[in-house]
């Protein structure tokens, strides 16, 4: 029997790589029980999005309501939003429903280029649910639209920029710094108490990297109720992660960027 219950509160991917899909996987492969509040409906594969249709903000509403009243809530993963209405939605119900371990994955463009978040939504992202996360897990590019600056291009203005992101409110920052050149992947977890971990792992090379992003902060927030501290929680979903990208290549879902591996340790 599961001992935990986690949330995907984010849009759908039909291609199963990213979304709520990989989430609903990577809980699972985690040992946790996962369920999930739909945000938006994606026309998406592996070679691109085609198609957003957003989910309204009442109805998201309807949805946390009737789930959040019945079921014990242990962590929760925030994804793709889309709209401003959304957005302040989901941060009424953290606050309504006092939900504990909030993971932030603040969706912004998907690995084909397509936009997934309106530029409308972006104040409401920073201002109503960037101070309610327990960890919010940009890459450079996502970092570099939430502070409004250039693209970090160096560890050293990853530094500078993880600290600026607290600013803006989330208890801990975990900057991810794969888009930066080299043989190893170098993410920085802050919370501005403690001194910022690095978190290295080498490259893998594949180009089956679809849903990287949502595998990632979702493996956290299975993690958070069954480590003794963020730290722990993320150092073994990075891990985790590296696992499935090296084992990427056994699946065949597109001829596109395919997804990484979330149950290679079973098959």
């Amino acid at each position: 029997m599961s001992a935990y219950n986690v949330v995907s509160i984010a849009g759908s991917d039909p291609s199963g790589g990213a979304g709520i899909q990989a989430d609903l996987k990577s809980f699972s492969a985690h040992g946790v029980f996962g369920m999930s509040v739909v945000t938006a409906l994606t026309a998406q594969s592996t070679r691109g999005v085609t198609g957003v249709h957003g989910v309204p903000a009442s109805f998201v509403t309807d949805q946390m309501d009737t789930l959040f009243q019945d079921a014990t809530v242990h962590a929760v993963k925030v994804g793709m939003l889309s709209t401003a209405e959304v957005t302040e939605a989901v941060a009424a119900a953290i606050d309504r429903y006092r939900l504990p371990n909030v993971v932030v994955d603040p969706v912004m463009v998907a690995k084909s280029g397509d936009r997934l978040l309106e530029s409308s939504a972006m104040e409401a992202l920073r201002r109503e649910l960037l101070p309610r996360a327990d960890l919010i897990t940009p890459n450079l590019p996502e970092a570099a639209d939430l502070l409004g600056e250039a693209e970090a291009t160096d560890l050293s203005t990853m530094y500078s920029q993880a600290e600026r992101l607290l600013k803006l409110g989330p208890r801990r920052v975990l900057l991810k710094g794969g888009h930066l050149p080299g043989e190893e992947c170098v993410d920085l977890l802050v919370d501005g108490v403690s001194d910022p971990v690095e978190l290295r792992a080498d490259r893998v090379p594949t180009r089956n990297t679809h849903g990287t992003g949502c595998t990632l902060s979702s493996s956290i927030a299975a993690l958070l109720p069954q480590r003794p501290d963020m730290a722990a929680a993320v150092t073994d979903a990075k891990t985790w992660l590296t696992r499935a990208l090296l084992h990427a290549e056994e699946i065949d879902a597109g001829g596109g960027q395919g997804p990484v591996h979330h149950f290679h340790a079973w098959w």
